[in-house]
């Protein structure tokens, strides 16, 4: 083969990926947004459920505090004058700390689990940068290509097409492997 006949077969074969390219940009940029919308989604509503049952469990925990000291000072009390009474009493005030005990417990795992949550703001970071560099490289590749001969055959992919849906959404991995394609 002739270098000239090299080089046409190499242009073909570059032309033909940049069509490829060219042709996968909206895609792609409707799949990366639809991955920033329910990522968003899914911090959003994590954050404000833990938020709620941190309050929940903090006002668990005071009360709990309160009415064991209560219950422990009540069965110290000479004016009670049945011991069941107090006995009773003692195990309500070993349950009111036990149930603050669980809500202080609880308040922290929910202090961990929206502090797990970040990834949403690093993750929605790098897709709108992505989206950006894809937004602003289309145009220039479309110019490109209309000045390019036209690829003789497409080639054979894998891919899939259109916006991702619940049922058919990508796995973690595929994301995962998106980015670091992508250089993230």
């Amino acid at each position: 083969m002739s270098d000239a006949s090299i080089q046409t077969l190499i242009r073909a074969d570059a032309a033909q990926i940049l069509h490829n390219v060219v042709d996968e940009l909206p895609d792609a940029r409707e799949r990366l947004a639809y991955v920033r919308s329910m990522t968003e989604q899914a911090a959003t509503k994590v954050l404000t459920l833990v938020e709620a049952a941190a309050e929940d469990a903090e006002a668990v925990r005071k009360k709990g505090r309160e009415l064991s000291d209560a219950l422990n000072r009540l069965a110290l009390s000479t004016n009670i004058s049945q011991d069941r009474a107090r006995h009773l009493m003692k195990l309500c005030a070993a349950y009111a700390a036990d149930a603050a005990s669980f809500a202080s417990r609880e308040k922290s795992l929910h202090t961990e689990i929206m502090m797990s949550q970040d990834f949403q703001d690093l993750s929605g970071q790098v897709i709108n940068k992505v989206s950006r560099m894809l937004e602003r490289a289309e145009p220039p590749l479309r110019d490109l290509m209309q000045s390019l001969p036209p690829p003789p055959e497409p080639l054979q992919t894998d891919e899939l097409h259109g916006v991702q849906t619940p049922d058919k959404a990508l796995k973690q991995d595929d994301v995962d492997d998106l980015l670091a394609s992508l250089g993230f």
